[in-house]
């Protein structure tokens, strides 16, 4: 047998213990003193600057070194002073092509011919013709102006014509054109008052030559200065329409409507402008006496219930009168007493009613105790035979 191992002297277990296991911070021994400083102190964190807001002071100082130089610059130009302002500084306009290289002068070498012939319902009359309207050589070809659209919305023409179609319009729809003056300007301000009184007496004459129902003045200012060169009266209050006055030697009708350009501003809307031309187109209708259509008219119902059950009731009083369902069913055997048939039709038999006793008035059938119908038996409706019996036979002695 081995013999037992001696045990540990007292206190080694507590030694091993402590040179083994890491002892924990709360068992550390604490220093009182503190530990010697060193000659050369630890360097302190670098902390970066703060950025201030706005642009980088390089930034700001490039760009008021670049307005000290433009400074610099204009007044050594303008020797210290201030500039006036001229023209020098008003933007210039792009000028825009519209006549495909034709210039303004060419333009207003150009006329515009008259559209007339005899037998027209309507000349339109405008002021002159303007630089677009020389240029395209047709009447109101402008992109903005409501000539064409409400001629086409009043009804006047029946399919949406353009400026190019003006020549057709005689023919298909007896409409012409004319200008009161025949020189092209950009404007009708560029016109003198000298060739508008000129012009409003030639333009009489045209239409003394040609005599056409309605005369229609494009534009109240025209109207005005035709007035007083040829009739002599200064309009006051100018309503637009049919005018109280005729063309002289004729029974040409004289028309006013607004100006069909996109400028005039009581009326900026084609829409605006539909309405006179709707009335046109009445007044010629009225003088070459075509009937219009009559305009739909509101109608007002009255409903009076007490008179409708009253007719309810005798309508039921008379259905249940007369049934002609009962004569048809048996045969013509119901014949009414009265001799109104009101209106239906009578289905008696071509047999006298006294030929057989069974349809005779004072039978069973014919009587309706209490209002309703009292129908026979089938038995009752059998001819007796003693009838035929009690007959002498034909041929017999």
């Amino acid at each position: 047998m081995e013999a037992p191992a001696p045990d540990p002297p007292p206190g080694y277990v507590l030694q091993w213990y402590n040179n083994s296991a890491p002892q924990p911070a709360a068992f550390q021994p604490v220093h009182c003193h503190p530990p010697p400083e060193s000659d050369h102190p630890a360097p302190e964190a670098a902390q970066a600057p703060k950025r201030k807001r706005g642009r980088p002071a390089a930034t700001q100082q490039k760009k008021s070194e670049g307005a000290g130089t433009k400074r610099a610059k204009t007044e050594a130009k303008s020797g210290g002073k201030q500039e006036k302002i001229t023209d020098s500084f008003k933007t210039v306009k792009r000028k825009i092509d519209r006549f495909n290289g034709t210039t303004e002068a060419e333009l207003l070498t150009k006329t515009l011919p008259d559209i007339l012939t005899y037998g027209l319902d309507i000349v339109i009359i405008g002021i002159n013709p303007g630089l677009m309207a020389a240029y395209k050589g047709h009447h109101y070809p402008g992109p903005g102006n409501h000539f064409w659209k409400c001629l086409f919305m009043s009804g006047l023409i029946d399919l949406p014509l353009s400026h190019m179609d003006d020549a057709s319009l005689p023919e298909k729809y007896g409409i012409g054109f004319t200008n009161m003056v025949e020189r092209t300007t950009p404007g009708s301000k560029d016109l003198k008052s000298k060739e508008i009184r000129e012009g409003g007496k030639i333009l009489l004459q045209k239409l003394q030559r040609y005599k056409p129902r309605i005369a229609v003045f494009n534009g109240k200012c025209i109207y005005e200065i035709f007035s007083k060169e040829v009739f002599g009266v200064k309009v006051k209050k100018l309503e637009f329409g049919q005018q109280p006055h005729k063309i002289p030697e004729g029974e040409t009708v004289i028309y006013v409507m607004p100006s069909s350009s996109a400028r005039c501003a009581q009326f900026p809307r084609a829409q605006d402008k539909v309405h006179y031309y709707i009335k046109l187109k009445e007044l010629r209708n009225h003088l070459k006496g075509i009937k219009s259509a009559p305009e739909v008219t509101e109608v007002e119902y009255s409903f009076d219930l007490q008179k409708a059950q009253a007719e309810a009731k005798k309508m039921a009083i008379k259905e249940e009168k007369y049934d002609p369902g009962y004569e048809a069913a048996y045969g013509g055997a119901y014949i009414e007493k009265s001799t109104e048939n009101n209106g239906q039709c009578n289905f008696a038999t071509t047999e006298p009613a006294t030929s057989n006793s069974e349809f005779n008035v004072d039978s069973t059938f014919c009587h309706v105790p209490d209002g309703q119908w009292m129908t026979q038996s089938f038995t009752d409706q059998i001819p007796s035979i003693n009838n035929y019996c009690a007959q002498p036979q034909e041929g017999s002695s």
